[in-house]
């Protein structure tokens, strides 16, 4: 039995992560929210952490709203940089393990193949950036995971498939960008590999995704089809879509594509395919919606 500390508690992740815990027997774990414990607020970090003193951080919490972030860079690095660099300080005081989660837009999104785990980023928005800058701050931890997700969906917050299925009920077509290309990443999947991860030493940086990859108009196109939606997907490049909705955009890398090589290499079970995830995350979903009604 080992004792977690997860940030970002009640996000999509955070969720997914607590019911694997439970699932696998363990019971010692704090899953805190911004209001439990500010990770930008240095002694309520070090006064929580040395309190509980975990075997393992899992660090989710992180300014994600892509767009937002172009005009907030101040806002954006306290959290995703300083808010990060404050566990890292306290995690190497305590010798304890990290796990931070990443992003794809570390990348610039112009290589022409799938992205390798030593493959210099080059972030090209503020997000990213300081995504990045938060993976320095890992690095000086010895015993760092360092996961670069995409794409993410799960049950507890928005995501790109409700969002789809919600304009199902108003719209007969829709426009999706079909130059931006990656990998959805389911979190009841993400979650288990990652608390799979926390039982070793094989520390270093990986890319997690489910299996597969799409652009956003072939996932569009899989959700309406699976779901049996009489829906039209329109392929749209990216720059005729930001002028279409007349929309200010934070930079989205094209290829998102991101190589699992190193996962499987190191002995870790690959993620099912993106479209084995969307068929269950329906079902997941499908169930909640049900409950809801009762």
């Amino acid at each position: 039995m080992m004792k977690y500390l997860i940030t970002g508690g009640h996000g999509q992740l955070g969720y997914d992560l607590v019911r694997e815990l439970e699932k696998r027997g363990e019971k010692d774990y704090l899953a805190l929210t911004k209001e439990q414990m500010d990770i930008t607020d240095r002694e309520q970090v070090f006064d929580v952490v040395q309190n509980y003193y975990p075997d393992v951080i899992i660090h989710c919490a992180a300014w994600t709203a892509v767009d937002k972030a172009e005009d907030m860079e101040e806002q954006v690095r306290e959290v995703n940089v300083i808010g990060t660099k404050n566990l890292v300080d306290v995690s190497l005081e305590l010798d304890i393990k990290i796990i931070y989660i990443s992003t794809d837009y570390v990348f610039d999104g112009t290589k022409d193949a799938p992205y390798l785990e030593g493959d210099q980023p080059n972030p090209k928005s503020v997000y990213g950036r300081t995504k990045y800058e938060g993976e320095l701050e890992v690095l000086r931890n010895p015993k760092h995971f360092i996961t670069r997700i995409s794409w993410v969906f799960g049950i507890n917050g928005h995501n790109f498939i409700e969002t789809m299925l919600k304009l199902s009920k108003t719209h007969d077509e829709v426009n999706v960008v079909c130059d931006q290309v990656g990998s959805p990443t389911y979190t009841v999947d993400l979650a288990k590999i990652l608390i799979d991860m926390s039982y070793t030493s094989k520390y270093g940086i990986y890319h997690i995704n489910n299996d597969g990859y799409c652009s956003w108009a072939d996932l569009a196109k899989y959700i309406f089809e699976h779901s049996h939606l009489a829906v039209r997907v329109n392929p749209v490049l990216t720059d005729d879509y930001i002028k279409m909705m007349k929309i200010k955009q934070a930079y989205r890398p094209r290829n998102s594509r991101l190589s699992k090589e190193k996962l499987k290499n190191e002995g870790f079970s690959m993620l099912p395919r993106w479209q084995d995830a969307v068929n269950r995350y329906c079902l997941e979903l499908n169930e909640k919606l049900k409950g809801g009604e009762k």
